[in-house]
């Protein structure tokens, strides 16, 4: 009781200021309406929580507190939940998460209760940076991929073709130009190619020769002229890519190119170990009813998008048959990273400010071996995406006839297309699809599933500040082991 001290003790008290840590508490999981309380708020005050920008499933709020255990838990759309990769314990009101936050000469102990708002607890509550969930088993891990690896054998690209749609194939004799002008219109990121003297398909045409033909022409002169589109035709670009090609080779052996397919009664498993060795977005699905394979038929193009889509809607309700799928990614690390302080990482996350050159953007597509580049600010922080596939907007207008790779920046070469419909890349609305190191591997496939979404930017939450990005092959690799 306050007066009941010395002198000295009572002008002590008088002069004290508690210490406040701001800290951050994140609901990373959806839902309409959520909110937080606490023991720091005697579990009486709700504290409203916002969605982040660019995340809408992902809330957050700042709050003050003392140093000490606190118990928290969040209250979203009208019922009580906790974060299960959070700290968390039994208490008497049911599951509840914990935060330690240590002051001066403060040491983790065993809980009491007059340092967490009065609960009754008698086991030791873990300290923040311990994750509470246990990290996964080597056995859950190899449950998984074989789980998985059995689906894949057992089911067939067959089962990829839509009840309708269609398939667009460029033949190889137009030129360049108008090649890539019908990508642009149709919102393509590449089609098959089809050789009309031979009877069959040649090949792909993708965003990715579309940079190389850019370069290759602004190496020989100052300016990119239409007439120099006009007079290569597709089938002519490609013969020089494979002499250009073959000119790199340090063996100096002549491999001639040839078209990565699958056909429909291929096993899942098959046209993912095809993507993912050969290194492309999308393989084409051709069938033929005579032996010596001609009259082709182009039936889809299978992506591991839709081979993803697959393994969710199989697995949605029996997720826990794949016990690595309530994990987050963190635990994996899958894809690419920003290392830690004092941590090597073989493979730099590859990433440009708005104000770098298309140049510079070119050449890291093509040396770092990736389909898109985060465009960060001075804090690193994403404010866009620039990918393979926002090359073909050059075609609008006839841009690439007016610029200059290493004079037209990135944040110009993104405008070129922001006034049309959304090109291939775009879902809800959003250019940039982020994730948090904290989400579930179920949840980052679900979302990796959804049409033209290739890859997730991992996001550090409300700074948005880049952390990594995991592509479909990355989480295809991880899962074919």
């Amino acid at each position: 009781m306050f007066g009941s001290g010395s002198g000295a003790a009572h002008q002590s008290s008088r002069l004290s200021v508690p210490v406040l840590i701001p800290t951050r508490f994140v609901w990373p999981y959806g839902g309409r309406s959520v909110f937080l309380s606490g023991s720091f708020t005697r579990w009486l005050e709700h504290i409203p929580m916002a969605p982040v920008e660019g995340c809408p499933t992902v809330f957050q709020v700042v709050w003050n507190l003392t140093p000490g255990y606190h118990q928290y838990k969040f209250f979203v759309d009208g019922q009580w939940r906790h974060d299960e990769h959070q700290p968390f314990v039994n208490a008497n009101g049911g599951v509840v998460n914990t935060i330690f936050l240590a002051g001066e000469d403060m040491v983790p102990t065993s809980f009491s209760p007059e340092t967490s708002g009065g609960s009754n607890m008698d086991l030791d509550v873990v300290p923040r940076h311990v994750e509470a969930v246990p990290r996964f088993s080597q056995a859950d891990l190899d449950i998984s991929r074989h789980r998985i690896s059995i689906f894949l054998s057992r089911h067939t690209a067959y089962e990829l073709l839509p009840e309708s749609g269609k398939v667009i194939a460029l033949d190889n004799s137009l030129p360049v130009k108008q090649a890539f002008h019908i990508l642009h219109e149709q919102g393509l990121p590449m089609a098959p190619l089809w050789d009309f003297e031979k009877g069959q398909f040649a090949g792909v045409l993708s965003a990715m020769d579309f940079i190389l033909i850019l370069r290759e022409l602004g190496n020989h002169g100052s300016n990119l002229t239409e007439e120099e589109l006009e007079t290569h035709t597709v089938a002519a670009w490609k013969e020089g890519k494979i002499n250009l090609n073959r000119q790199l080779d340090d063996n100096g052996r002549y491999c001639p190119s040839r078209l990565v397919s699958a056909g429909p009664y291929d096993s899942l498993k098959e046209v993912a170990m095809k993507i993912l060795q050969n290194k492309v977005a999308t393989v084409p699905i051709v069938h033929s009813t005579s032996q010596d394979g001609s009259f082709p038929q182009l039936l889809h193009l299978a992506s591991l998008c839709r081979i993803l889509k697959c393994i969710c809607r199989h697995f949605r309700h029996s997720s826990s048959s794949l016990p690595i799928l309530l994990h987050p990614i963190s635990e994996f690390r899958l894809g690419t990273w920003v290392p830690n302080i004092g941590e090597s990482n073989g493979r730099p996350l590859a990433m440009l400010r708005p104000n770098s050159s298309l140049a510079d953007a070119f050449s890291l597509l093509i040396q770092a071996d990736v389909s898109s580049i985060p465009i960060v600010d001075g804090n690193d922080s994403l404010l866009d995406i620039y990918s393979r596939s926002d090359i073909t907007a050059l075609a609008r207008d006839k841009a690439y006839t007016q610029i200059r790779l290493d004079e037209l920046s990135i944040h110009q070469a993104l405008l070129l297309g922001q006034s049309e419909n959304p090109p291939y890349g775009f879902f809800n609305g959003q250019r940039c699809q982020m994730c948090l190191q904290s989400d579930s591997l179920h949840k980052v496939m679900e979302r990796l599933a959804n049409p033209g979404v290739r890859r997730l930017v991992i996001v550090e939450a409300g700074s948005k500040r880049v952390e990594g990005i995991i592509s479909l092959s990355d989480v295809f690799r991880f899962l074919l082991g």
